[in-house]
């Protein structure tokens, strides 16, 4: 605690900057990191038994109300409602077949349900891909601030050069700390949307199979 407080007194407003700005990263990070897991967590879970109770359906009606119960993310109900829904009339959609407004239709519910579990990803990107970069920056800063004051100071020893230059490089390790777990995360959720997303699609295919050849 020593170090970071005498990092936190000796730094100028540039190296506070940064420092604050590793914590907002680290702290939106893990807040997130938190959130997705609890959303896609529920969502494959949604995800299996939704898909297993509505195939168990007598009808089509039927299934849509199995899935509105299991389905908390609401991500199978979309297609659902879409494979229901009557063809348009009177639009360009409504000139095309009812196979190819059907297909639109659950591609675009699949797009969007993916696209609300999908969320946050660039975030974490971001932070894993920028967080090392700005704490090396925060470490030449700080750095460059230490020898400035020594060299104000008239006098150079290896205890002055150290202290101040050891504080500095908390800014890289702090980088590191920031990124990793982002990293990590991303990588882990995008395997729990790539399971999804397979799984979503092959739905949504036999959906669009039960449909045309009647229900």
């Amino acid at each position: 605690m020593n170090g970071l407080s005498d990092f936190w007194a000796g730094s100028d407003g540039i190296g506070r900057t940064v420092a604050l700005l590793l914590l907002a990263m680290s702290v939106g990070a893990w807040v997130l990191i938190v959130w997705k897991t609890w959303l896609l967590r529920r969502a494959l879970r949604g995800q299996r038994d939704s898909v297993a109770a509505f195939w168990q359906a007598p009808n089509l009606k039927d299934g849509r109300e199995r899935v509105a119960q299991l389905d908390r993310e609401q991500v199978l109900l979309g297609m659902v409602d879409a494979a229901a829904a009557q063809p348009m009339a009177g639009t360009l959609q409504g000139s095309a077949s009812a196979e190819a407004q059907l297909t639109r239709r659950l591609r675009d519910a699949l797009h969007e349900g993916l696209g609300r579990l999908q969320s946050g990803q660039v975030f974490l990107a971001s932070v894993g891909a920028t967080s090392p970069f700005i704490g090396l920056f925060g470490t030449v800063w700080g750095i460059y601030h230490a020898l400035l004051g020594i060299s104000t100071a008239g006098s150079l020893s290896i205890d002055k050069v150290a202290g101040p230059v050891g504080e500095a490089l908390i800014m890289t390790a702090a980088g590191l700390a920031v990124a990793i777990p982002a990293v990590l995360a991303y990588n882990l959720f995008g395997k729990w949307l790539g399971a999804l997303e397979a799984e979503l699609e092959g739905f949504a295919h036999d959906l669009r199979d039960l449909v045309l050849t009647g229900r």
